[in-house]
C-alpha cells in the first residue's frame, strides 16, 4: 500500500490539493465573505441547531422534557455521576455488574470543572462541553481538510461530519466530541510536523475513551514512518518526545482503574468484560449479523449494520485515494475497534463517528458535483440532512436501545 508523505507540504490552496478539486474561484476572496473557516463552522452550527431543533419538537411530541434528553441520556447520566461525585458507582443488571470504571475520566473532569466555576448544573454543563467540543473538532476537521485539498473540500467535509445519521450524539452530553476535537488538532499537529502537540494531544484523546487509544496508534505509527524514512537520521528530540507522550492517556487510566480493582494489567479489561463488552475479533458482530439477515431486527439494528458496511467502504477508498498514512492508521484502528468488539450493537455507528477522515472521498465528490451540477449537490445534502435529522430525533427519543 503506497501512501503520501506522513507530513505532506503545503499546496497553493492549503496542503496536498487534486487537480480536480481545483478552481479559479478558490483563489478569490471577496471583501464581503466571511472567513472560509468561519463559514464552515457555521454550517455545522446551523445543521446542528435544527437538529436539535427537531429532537426538541419530538421529544415535546412524546411528552419528554427536550433538555434532559439531550442532557442525561444513557451514558450521559454515568458521565455526570462521575463529575459529581467521583468514581465507584457500581449497578446489578443480572448477569451485568455495570461499574463506572467503564467511564474514561476527560469528560467528566471539564463536566467537574465547568459546574465549579459556572452556575450551570451537571446536565447543562455536559451540554457546554460537548457542544463547546464539537466546534473545536469542526474547526479541526476544517483544518485538515483545508491543508489537503483546499477551503472547499474542508468546508464539506465540516458540513458532512454535522449531517451523518448518527451525529445528533454530537448534540447530546456525550464524549465523542470531545474524542473527536483532541483526534483532529493530534492529527493536524503530526501532518504539520508539531510532534509534541501531536503526543499531548493523543494521550488526551486517550483519556477521553476507550477507543481514544487509536490516537496514539496514528501517531506511533507516523513516528515510526518518518524515523524509518529518515533512515535514524536528523530525527528531532521533539518526535520521540511527542511518540512517548502518545499513549499516556489511555495507559495510564488502564494502569489506574486495574489499581483499584487489585488486578494492574487486567482490572479494566475485566470490567469491560462485566459490562458485556469484549474484543473478539468481530465474532459477536458477525453472529449478530447474521442473525439480523436471517430474522430481522428492530429498524435501528440493520440501519447500524448499514452504517459500518458504509465505513468499510469508505476506508477502501480512502486507502485507494493514498490519504496520509496516520490519517489511515487512524481510521483503521477505529474501524477495528467497532467491528472486533463484542457488546452493544446498536452503539457501533457511534463509535465511528470520530471516523471523520473516513468523509474526505465524498466531501471531494461533494465537491466536484458542486461546481458541475449544483442542484444535484443540493439534492444530496438536503436528503442527508433530513435523514439526519428525522433519524438523529428517532434515535434518541423513540428507540429504546443504548446510543
Amino acid at each position: 500500500m503506497t501512501h503520501v508523505s506522513t507530513l505532506p507540504a503545503p499546496a497553493q490552496e492549503g496542503g496536498r490539493q487534486h487537480p480536480q478539486d481545483r478552481h479559479p474561484k478558490d483563489h478569490v476572496r471577496s471583501a464581503a465573505r466571511p472567513h472560509p473557516a468561519v463559514l464552515a463552522l457555521g454550517l455545522f452550527l446551523a445543521a446542528r441547531l435544527a437538529g436539535v431543533a427537531v429532537l426538541t419538537a419530538t421529544a415535546w411530541a412524546y411528552g419528554k422534557n427536550p433538555l434532559r434528553v439531550l442532557g442525561r441520556s444513557w451514558d450521559s447520566d454515568w458521565y455526570l455521576g462521575i463529575a459529581a461525585h467521583g468514581y465507584g458507582r457500581i449497578e446489578y443488571f443480572a448477569p451485568k455488574v455495570a461499574s463506572d470504571y467503564a467511564f474514561f475520566p476527560l469528560y467528566p473532569g471539564f463536566v467537574r470543572v465547568v459546574t465549579e466555576i459556572t452556575p450551570l448544573s451537571g446536565g447543562a454543563a455536559g451540554l457546554l462541553v460537548s457542544w463547546t467540543a464539537a466546534g473545536a473538532a469542526a474547526c479541526g476537521l476544517y483544518a485538515i481538510g483545508h491543508r489537503l485539498y483546499g477551503r472547499a473540500v474542508a468546508t464539506a467535509l465540516v458540513v458532512l461530519w454535522g449531517l451523518l445519521p448518527h451525529s445528533v450524539l454530537l448534540s447530546l452530553a456525550y464524549t465523542e466530541p470531545v474524542l473527536t476535537a483532541c483526534a483532529a488538532w493530534s492529527l493536524y499537529a503530526v501532518l504539520t510536523g508539531r510532534w509534541v502537540w501531536a503526543g499531548v494531544l493523543a494521550s488526551l484523546a486517550g483519556l477521553a475513551r476507550p477507543n481514544g487509544i487509536a490516537v496514539a496508534a496514528a501517531v506511533l505509527v507516523a513516528a515510526a514512518y518518518e524515523v524509518v524514512r529518515r533512515r535514524g537520521r536528523n530525527v528531532s528530540h521533539s518526535l520521540w518526545t511527542g511518540a512517548a507522550l502518545a499513549p499516556l492517556g489511555w495507559c495510564g487510566y488502564v494502569l489506574w482503574v486495574g489499581s483499584r480493582t487489585g488486578d494492574p494489567l487486567g482490572g479494566y479489561f475485566v470490567v469491560q468484560r462485566r459490562w458485556g463488552s469484549r474484543f473478539d475479533f468481530g465474532v459477536g458482530a458477525l453472529r449478530f449479523a447474521r442473525h439480523l439477515v436471517l430474522h430481522g431486527g428492530r429498524f435501528v439494528f440493520p440501519m447500524t449494520l448499514l452504517l459500518v458496511a458504509v465505513a468499510v467502504v469508505l476506508f477502501a477508498l480512502l486507502v485507494v485515494d493514498r490519504a496520509p498514512l496516520v490519517l489511515v492508521v487512524y481510521c483503521g484502528v477505529l474501524l477495528l475497534i467497532t467491528i472486533g468488539g463484542s457488546g452493544y450493537f446498536a452503539c457501533k455507528p457511534r463509535f465511528l463517528l470520530p471516523a471523520f477522515p473516513l468523509l474526505l472521498p465524498p466531501a471531494r465528490a461533494l465537491v466536484r458535483t458542486a461546481r458541475a451540477r449544483p442542484w444535484h449537490a443540493t439534492v444530496v445534502v438536503t436528503a442527508l440532512a433530513g435523514l439526519s435529522f428525522v433519524y438523529g430525533a428517532f434515535l434518541v427519543v423513540v428507540n429504546h436501545t443504548p446510543l
